[in-house]
């Protein structure tokens, strides 16, 4: 099963495709070369939300699709919760 989608190989997040369940083993899909990565969930992660997939500290940039869709405002842990609670997007 498929819990989340990652654009590009470069991204540092994933999608939820499910609700991913914190301590869940999660498997996700790179779309560009359909490799498939494993990340454990430190919290729950709703459909259609972010997950981290690498260690990002403040100001890091989050990398969605190939772009940079915005900058940490606190410190994100690999199967962390990607949401504004911890992302300021660059659109505002």
């Amino acid at each position: 099963m498929i819990h989340f989608l990652v654009h590009e190989e470069a991204d540092n997040v994933g999608v939820a495709t499910v609700d991913i369940k914190a301590g869940e083993t999660a498997t996700g899909l790179y779309m560009d070369s359909q490799k498939k990565i494993k990340v454990k969930a430190l919290q729950d992660i709703p459909l259609g939300h972010k997950i981290a997939l690498a260690k990002l500290k403040v100001n890091d940039g989050v990398i969605k699709y190939g772009h940079d869709i915005g900058r940490v405002v606190a410190d994100i842990k690999v199967g962390e919760h990607v949401h504004i609670h911890n992302l300021k997007t660059r659109r505002w």
